[in-house]
């Protein structure tokens, strides 16, 4: 069944007509769409560039100049279970073996300062 027609000269609603009749998509169209896509990943890639370039040194600029008071000299691993480790706090070391989990011994080691004299 056919809709009557809006006005004078409209075309009607018939769904399976306006279908029929559509218009394809052409290779100028497909075209046009690879390139806006092409634009836009080159726009991405270059704002990945922009900021591996220039972001780390940004954060340095951002980065506090205060100076930390607990640094990790060294690190040996003794077993799978265990650990020693070599801190510094204020400048004084200590020795900590570490393992299964939890703190199994503290020893005071002497600073390098005093060791070297």
């Amino acid at each position: 069944m056919v809709n009557p027609p809006l006005r004078a000269g409209a075309q009607t609603w018939d769904v399976s007509r306006r279908v029929a009749h559509a218009p394809r998509m052409d290779i100028f169209e497909i075209a046009r769409m690879l390139a806006a896509l092409g634009v836009t990943l080159g726009i991405i890639g270059l704002v990945v560039v922009v900021v591996r370039r220039f972001a780390p040194l940004a954060l340095l600029r951002l980065k506090t100049p205060a100076e930390r008071r607990l640094k990790v000299v060294e690190s040996l691993m003794l077993d799978p279970q265990r650990r020693l480790v070599l801190i510094r706090c204020d400048d004084e070391e200590k020795l900590i073996l570490l393992g299964e989990g939890r703190l199994l011994s503290d020893a005071s080691a002497r600073n390098r300062s005093e060791a070297r004299s």
